[in-house]
């Protein structure tokens, strides 16, 4: 069992910077694929990014929206995963969500039913 905790949202003007982390409970993060997805109202909830084991080369995927502008890193030291996100978009408004996948592959999951653990989000609002 993971337990899956986000901080670092708010409110923040729009080509401003935030960096979001997902503090993980457990001794195996190192083996669980991370991903951040996120839900804007009245949408539904989308894949941001995301990032592989270690063994498999801690790969990392983007949505074509925020690619160029978010980085995904994990520390598995400190059991965190984070989602660096600049040049912020009015359109980046949602509540953020952390996300796990137990076991390793060589390519980063994007679909919301192939992660087994998920963090309660945190709000990131950008004004225009």
């Amino acid at each position: 069992q993971v337990q899956l905790v986000e901080s670092g949202g708010g409110l923040v003007q729009a080509g401003g910077s935030l960096r979001l982390s997902c503090a993980a409970s457990g001794r195996t993060f190192s083996s669980y694929a991370m991903g951040w997805f996120r839900q804007a109202p009245g949408k539904e909830r989308e894949f941001v990014a995301g990032i592989t084991v270690n063994w498999s080369g801690g790969l990392t995927s983007y949505a074509d929206s925020v690619k160029g502008r978010f980085t995904i890193s994990r520390d598995n030291a400190k059991n965190t995963v984070y989602l660096q996100m600049n040049s912020l978009k009015p359109e980046d408004t949602a509540v953020y969500y952390c996300a796990a996948r137990s076991g390793g592959s060589y390519y980063v999951r994007r679909l919301e039913d192939e992660y087994d653990y998920w963090g309660h989000g945190t709000q990131v609002t950008v004004s225009s």
